[in-house]
């Protein structure tokens, strides 16, 4: 099973492909054994637009790159995350654009799509509805086999975002 994770933005797009491997039995030290079955990540960026472009060339951009890893990557499902409404309308609208580029292409090419709210990842990553970015970044970095480099706050927050999905969806 494969989900594509995205944390949308139209100036920063955090996309994460994060794969289930079939159920296997492994063994400890001792005898005993035990499901081995932890998400992996397979593919992340910080997909970024310029701001010197216009918006509409970077939605087109977005959607091209969406279509481009869901053809690459072959994901099931979609898991993406809601709006949180701030104060500024104008960045909210047009992240609300973003994001309606990607649940389209991840439509068109038969996607599940699964949507989180801020609060469902908090909860699904470390069991608190109140956690901070810190808690949630390290919490990620311990529930995956992650590449240790540094990732950026996007791509970790779309790897949060995908492992929402496989935790409410019972994958």
């Amino acid at each position: 099973m494969r989900i594509l994770g995205i944390d949308p933005g139209f100036e920063r797009l955090g996309i994460a492909i994060l794969e289930k491997p079939s159920i296997g039995v492994s063994y400890d030290s001792i005898g005993n054994s035990y499901a081995k079955h932890k998400e992996k990540v397979i593919f992340s960026t910080c997909f970024k637009t310029s701001a010197k472009l216009e918006f509409s060339e970077r939605l087109k951009l977005i959607g091209e790159e969406v279509k481009k890893v869901i053809q690459e990557y072959k994901p099931d499902v979609l898991s993406i995350e809601t709006l949180f409404l701030n104060t500024n309308q104008k960045t909210v609208m047009r992240v609300a654009e973003a994001r309606g580029v990607c649940i389209y292409e991840a439509k068109l090419a038969n996607l599940q799509i699964f949507e989180a709210t801020p609060l469902q990842i908090k909860v699904a990553i470390t069991g608190y509805g109140r956690s901070d970015k810190n808690q949630i970044n390290k919490m990620v970095h311990m529930l995956v086999d992650i590449d240790k480099k540094t990732k950026s706050d996007d791509e970790l927050d779309a790897i949060a975002i995908a492992l929402t999905a496989f935790a409410h969806l019972k994958y």
